[in-house]
């Protein structure tokens, strides 16, 4: 049986909680706003962190590293292992801006070492802003639930007009070829998005062309 001091401390312990995170939540993204306003521009490569060195999809993140530093683009990435890793080895390895928002997580989750820029995230939310805000284009690899939701984030954020139209690529139509496909004959099918949303995002295979994608695009 509780006791009536017990009841009454309850709201005081929780409003405490809840004041410190909210200046958490603003230490993060004023230290985010402070670190990615040097970066420059930079594109964001996202993908699985399961995906072990020397895999083909490996390989091909550390292509799309080096080929945007390469094009002058700096590499943003979620700063863990696989694909992550590889993203941000290309681009350290072609000298150039290599940065990791890494997600404090229980499992899976450790900056990888060719990071060069590294910030620590505790929420999400706030991580995917800086992702938005700092990002001239999104390249998703094969990857889980992270790498769809923020596929889905980003694309919904272009659609609803809270950002500005950016090129938004998926690599491997073998890999995202059934989702786009049920996004076509099922959700525009359904009436549920315009035919329009469906060209938001382009899917291919081959890394140098998602270099040349972006490059047209702001060159247009």
């Amino acid at each position: 049986m509780r006791r009536e001091s017990d009841n009454a401390a309850e709201p005081h312990d929780f409003a405490a909680e809840e004041t410190w995170r909210i200046f958490r939540i603003m230490a993060e993204f004023v230290e985010g706003f402070e670190t990615l306003s040097e970066v420059g521009p930079a594109v964001s490569i996202f993908g699985s962190a399961r995906t072990p060195e020397g895999a083909h999809f490996y390989d091909v993140a550390r292509a799309l590293g080096r080929g945007f530093v390469e094009a002058g683009y700096g590499a943003i990435t979620g700063g863990g292992p696989g694909i992550m890793e590889a993203a941000n080895r290309g681009a350290t390895e072609a000298g150039g801006e290599s940065v990791g928002l890494n997600i404090i997580l229980p499992f899976e989750q450790k900056p990888n070492r060719y990071v060069k820029r590294l910030l620590n995230f505790h929420y999400f939310f706030a991580r995917k802003v800086m992702f938005a805000k700092y990002s001239k284009a999104f390249i998703a690899c094969p990857g889980g639930f992270g790498t769809l939701d923020e596929f889905f984030e980003l694309t919904t954020l272009v659609q609803t007009m809270r950002v500005k139209p950016i090129p938004i690529i998926l690599i491997c139509k073998e890999y995202w070829g059934g989702l786009v496909g049920w996004i076509r004959d099922v959700v525009l099918g359904q009436d549920h998005i315009s035919a329009g949303d469906t060209q938001l995002y382009q899917i291919i295979d081959d890394p140098d062309e998602a270099v040349r994608i972006v490059e047209r695009f702001y060159a247009d």
